[in-house]
């Protein structure tokens, strides 16, 4: 009797449902290499990073452009309330403050000559960039209603401030001029939105009429360019022989002419779009740049800068993200993010441990063909491979061919492998086109993501029901796993 239930039991092993079972769970299984190799791309990812900042520490990093803008001192006169001996007593005093003015109307023009260096076999772009542009200033008419009178603005001391995020990246010199006059310029006392740096001058001038600015500098930096507008009206016109740009910020271009080699851009931004006065007590805040992929396919802010702890300590959360400048910008990026694909295609990898040991199965259950768990083991470890090389040869070759190079590998080596699991060459030709069709019809997934879940919902519902057809007279608890009693057939 122990003889006969053992028996039974060895039989009971044999049957569809069981083989499936214990597929089902190799597949699991499998899912934890794949876990180990999305861990190997981010670990990929943040050597790529080490190796681009090692490119930008000398270059520079993503620009902030702001400026021209116009610091005048002036006189008030200040009240306080204060105790003295008990008492509450009222001070009068006369303090010195700073008014910042904006353009009426500022034009800007930049050229922008990418580049793309590489350190290993990890590589980011680099640019430099000619900037020129005029702006007009003039004082509000209504300016007492800004509680300053012209009498106590101390034009003697006025500043004209242009800004830089990263003043490493100032080359060739920079000019400013009023009314035609070249002013000398100094270092330093950017405006706010880039935390000081860039360069200023003094100038003459007495607040009546208007005042007109030129200027020009170069500047180099590295993935990004962006720059604050402020006052009336900025328009900024950009070019670049590039021909993936992003266009970042808060406001889009009104005008953009993306071709094959090059692109152009011009943005228009008005006064009341950003909602800030022409003229103010306080500098706005520092520039919140929007980070688009770079060319790695990370995100990362790129210029995240905060209010001064004064004002976030004395304001409410309203008024820190008002005092924030918007930006407008272009990103130079990549057509290919090799790392942020290959992420993808990992994400695929499930798919790909599904449909092989489908294939597998239905040999079992259909043709009578036993595949045992190591076979499906080692499949599987070839399908997990796949991806670990994917990734090797994406960094030196390139994701296309890298897909190309790792996916012919690993259906010839699966082929080859079917033809002796499954003892035919027939068969194993069968294998080798459904992996050739699986690998084919992922890559296109990667390459439309829009597309993606609507054609890869629908693959996965011919599949099912393809399986459903060619096993739907099993019998999944008999013990050899063939068709059910009376059937010719599994077709």
């Amino acid at each position: 009797m122990a003889a006969t239930l053992r028996d039974r039991l060895r039989r009971r092993a044999g049957s569809p449902a069981v083989r499936l079972l214990f597929a089902c769970l190799i597949g699991l299984v499998l899912l934890i290499p794949l876990q180990m190799v999305r861990g190997l791309v981010a670990d990929r990812q943040e050597q790529a990073q080490t190796a681009r900042n090692a490119i930008t520490a000398g270059w520079g990093g993503s620009q902030v452009l702001a400026g021209p803008v116009l610091v005048v001192p002036f006189r008030t006169t200040q009240v306080e309330n204060v105790t003295d001996n008990g008492k509450p007593v009222t001070r009068v005093s006369e303090v010195e403050k700073l008014v910042y003015i904006s353009p009426v109307d500022n034009r800007v023009r930049t050229t922008i000559a990418p580049e793309a260096r590489s350190r290993s076999i990890y590589r980011t772009v680099v640019f430099t960039a000619q900037v020129s542009g005029r702006a007009t200033f003039a004082l509000p008419p209504d300016l007492a209603h800004f509680s300053i009178t012209r009498e106590r603005l101390m034009w003697d001391r006025a500043e004209l401030r242009m800004g830089v995020s990263d003043a490493r990246g100032l080359i060739g010199g920079a000019s400013l001029a009023s009314g035609g006059k070249p002013l000398a310029v100094q270092p330093g006392h950017g405006p706010g939105s880039t935390h000081g740096q860039g360069y200023f001058a003094f100038l003459s001038w007495d607040g009546q009429g208007t005042l007109a600015i030129d200027y020009a500098y170069g500047v180099r930096g590295s993935q990004s360019l962006s720059l604050v507008p402020r006052g009336g009206s900025t328009r900024w016109s950009v070019s670049a022989p590039w021909a993936s740009p992003s266009f970042i910020g808060g406001f889009l271009p009104l005008k953009r002419d993306v071709g094959s080699r090059a692109f152009s851009a011009e943005w228009q931004v008005d006064k009341l779009a950003l909602g800030q006065p022409p003229l103010g007590l306080d500098d706005p805040g520092a520039a919140v740049v929007d980070a688009p992929e770079d060319v790695f396919g990370m995100r990362e802010p790129m210029a995240l800068m905060k209010a001064s702890a004064d004002d976030s300590a004395a304001g409410s959360a309203n008024e820190q993200i008002s005092g924030i400048s918007q930006t407008i910008g272009v990103a130079l990026i990549e057509p290919v993010n090799l790392y942020a694909k290959v992420e993808r295609s990992v994400k695929y990898g499930a798919l790909f441990i599904l449909f092989t040991f489908l294939t597998y199965f239905l040999f079992e259950v259909v043709a009578n063909v036993r595949v045992g768990s190591a076979e499906y083991l080692l499949a599987g470890a070839g399908l997990v491979l796949f991806f670990a090389m994917l990734l090797g040869f994406a960094e030196v070759i390139g994701f296309a061919w890298a897909y190309l190079v790792a996916g012919a590998a690993m259906i010839g080596l699966l082929t080859a492998y079917s033809a002796a699991v499954l003892d035919s060459w027939k068969r194993a030709r069968l294998v080798g086109a459904v992996l050739t069709g699986l690998f084919a019809g992922i890559y296109a997934l990667l390459s439309l993501e829009a597309w993606s879940l609507l054609i890869g919902s629908v693959v996965l519902f011919i599949a099912l029901a393809g399986t459903m057809y060619a096993t739907r007279r099993i019998d999944w608890g008999a013990p050899s796993g063939g068709a059910s009693e009376g059937d010719n057939g599994a077709g």
